[in-house]
């Protein structure tokens, strides 16, 4: 099996060129349904150890029968899909430039959520305008027992996120135990409130924010992802949720650039514009570069040839 490793602002993208597998002739959100149910364990084999590890994400490049889109994408991790991905799209798009599937220039990629728009503007850099983000709920209040009460809005940005706008533990690098034990409380505070996005879905994203450490920066986050790791990146569609809290509040307004950092330092620039159903449509730029080609072989005598 051929893939392609690439890493957007630090965070890996394993996107794999010739998986051959089985998943219909539907539209992407479909064959998504089918991978989702049908190849849970090839989520695993791909990404985790020995050949990965959590911090993945895996792009499955499927052929789009949508006219105006060069491909789609199907995104996911080590546990489960992705509706989309924001590091994942930058990482596909350098990807494809090196591979010469694609050139500089405009294009267009179908998710699973929906299209949407990449611009290459260089080799190793991409705009990506994101599906329409909205805040779902505002000002949740959850308990942790060693920080109290913590208050966070619930929004959509490609996925559901809780986020909280002071985080009680300040964002850096050495405090990422912390963190990310922060993170899986409210994980938990939130499935045991019964906090859920539209039609029950699972708010299975957290993102702490705090002051940023730049003169150029807007803030600093640090997100948690569903595999239980950090995302290295600022994050696409949580920094997309972001904005449309942002706007939701007219704290920000449309087609000013923010500048968000992640936990490592790495940035992305975003704008937004008001989108047609009452959320926002965020524009997010960053870079990415390949890291390796690589064929990963399968031995039916390697008892971890599924993951760890």
């Amino acid at each position: 099996m051929r893939v392609i490793d690439s890493h957007t602002e630090g965070e890996p993208t394993r996107t794999i060129i010739d998986a051959n597998l089985d998943l219909g002739k539907g539209a992407v959100a479909e064959r998504a349904i089918v991978f989702a149910k049908d190849y849970r364990t090839f989520c695993g084999s791909v990404l985790k150890e020995p050949r990965g590890n959590d911090a993945y994400v895996g792009a499955l490049i499927v052929d789009s029968f949508e006219s105006d889109c060069a491909a789609g994408i199907i995104f996911f991790n080590t546990v489960q899909n992705l509706g989309m991905c924001g590091h994942g799209t930058i990482g596909v798009a350098a990807t494809m430039k090196y591979l010469g599937l694609i050139e500089l220039g405009k294009h267009r990629f179908e998710t699973a959520v929906g299209k949407v728009d990449v611009e290459l503007l260089k080799a190793n850099s991409a705009s990506v305008k994101n599906v329409e983000s909205f805040r779902y709920q505002k000002n949740v209040k959850i308990v942790s027992k060693k920080y109290g009460v913590l208050v966070g809005d619930v929004a959509w940005g490609g996925n559901w996120f809780f986020l909280v706008k002071d985080s009680p533990i300040n964002i850096e690098l050495e405090n990422l135990r912390s963190l990310t034990d922060l993170s899986l409380e409210i994980l938990d505070c939130l499935d045991i409130q019964g906090v859920k996005g539209t039609d029950g879905a699972k708010v299975d994203h957290v993102e702490l924010f705090g002051p940023p450490k730049t003169r150029a920066g807007n803030s600093r986050n640090f997100v948690l992802v569903p595999s239980g790791s950090y995302d290295r990146s600022p994050c696409g569609t949580g920094c997309s949720a972001k904005m449309a809290c942002l706007a939701a509040d007219d704290e920000w307004p449309s087609g000013r650039v923010w500048i968000q950092e992640s936990i490592i330092g790495s940035t992305y620039a975003l704008s937004y514009e008001n989108g047609s159903e009452g959320g926002v449509i965020v524009t997010l730029e960053g870079s990415a570069f390949v890291t390796a080609e690589l064929t990963l072989v399968f031995n039916n005598l390697d008892p971890y040839r599924m993951g760890i």
